[in-house]
């Protein structure tokens, strides 16, 4: 059977800990998890054919990945993988400029290619020479898909996802390589699991971070708040917003709206107040290892993603500030932060 697009994906599910040999007992292979736009690629069956990036947008946002696929992959092939784009001026991967690619307009698209390159990163061989895989076992598509770059001398544009089958090498790689920009995680999948379109068989561990601040808004009301809007003061004694939390669970409801009031009149914030908890914050600072298939650098750099962290799905209103505060790290710190 050869595939035609669409091509449904293999899902994860979320985990709070790494599946260790004794869950799969055939072994587990633990691939790093990046940031991007999940996307399939498919190359043309044959002459006269074209290349298909099917993904959150369509693919005339992505010319310079159609054209390498075009002169440097083989025909009838099929990838899975994470389209990446990497800043050159920021000399970083960037989701903001893989938003910013996404949204262009086609004929913006060649000048963006330059300032912004795409990569593809590889994880998945579905197809290979028009041959259908997805019954292979893991193990056997990951080694056709290291052969795959190994034979062609495949660089960048495209990269082969870091693997390991070593438990201690992926909680390594979990604490440390989770600082690089655009590394989020792992993905853990069985070494004999085949490849199900639509099935959540893969598991997804991100690394969590834990720190102090300063619950200075919510949506939702104070008996039944969504989420929490974060805080911290600034050298001036300013609350300044750094973040958001996800929508809280029922359990998280009930006990967060213990301590919410309404606020005070001279709030910092419109609609806005504090609390102080421990919350799980976005950002922390990183470093970057170059682009995909490159040499590796040590820039430091911001690890929460602007524009995103206050995002809110309602109106915000206000509860009280709680006296104290002083084992919040001011604005701008990371006092306090460790990995969960």
């Amino acid at each position: 059977m050869v595939l035609r697009p669409p091509v449904e994906p293999m899902l994860t599910q979320t985990a709070e800990a790494l599946p260790g040999p004794a869950v799969l007992r055939a072994g587990v292979a633990y691939e790093q998890k990046l940031d991007g736009h999940r996307t399939i690629l498919l190359t043309a069956a044959g002459p006269g054919g074209r290349v298909l990036l099917q993904s959150q947008r369509g693919q005339d946002r992505w010319p310079d990945l159609v054209a390498a696929a075009d002169t440097q992959l083989p025909a009838g092939l099929v990838l899975d993988g994470e389209l990446l784009v990497w800043d050159v001026e920021a000399g970083r991967l960037s989701f903001e400029a893989l938003q910013r690619r996404a949204a262009a307009r086609a004929r913006g698209a060649p000048a963006l290619a330059a300032s912004l390159p795409a990569f593809f990163v590889a994880f998945d061989v579905l197809q290979l020479d028009g041959q259908e895989l997805l019954a292979r076992p893991y193990a056997e598509r990951r080694a056709l898909l290291e052969n795959l770059f190994a034979e062609h001398g495949l660089t960048a544009p495209w990269t082969l996802v870091p693997m390991t089958t070593d438990l201690a090498k992926a909680r390594e790689w979990l604490q440390t390589w989770t600082d690089v920009s655009g590394v989020e995680g792992l993905v853990c999948k069985g070494m004999t699991t085949r490849y199900l379109p639509g099935y959540g068989g893969w598991t997804k561990i991100k690394r969590r971070d834990t720190s102090e601040a300063i619950i200075g808004a919510i949506t939702g009301t104070l008996t039944r708040p969504q989420l929490l809007v974060l805080g911290r003061h600034d050298e001036h004694g300013r609350l300044r917003a750094v973040g958001r939390t996800v929508a809280l669970r029922p359990d998280q409801v009930r006990q967060v709206a213990e301590y919410l009031t309404a606020a005070r009149p001279g709030h910092p914030w419109t609609g806005g107040g504090a609390v102080r908890g421990r919350v799980g914050l976005p950002g922390r600072p990183g470093r970057d290892p170059g682009p995909p298939g490159a040499g590796g650098g040590d820039q430091r750099r911001p690890g929460h993603r602007p524009g995103r962290g206050l995002s809110a799905s309602g109106p915000v209103h206000a509860a009280a500030p709680a006296p104290g505060g002083g084992d919040v790290p001011a604005f701008g710190q990371v006092r306090g932060a460790a990995p969960s």
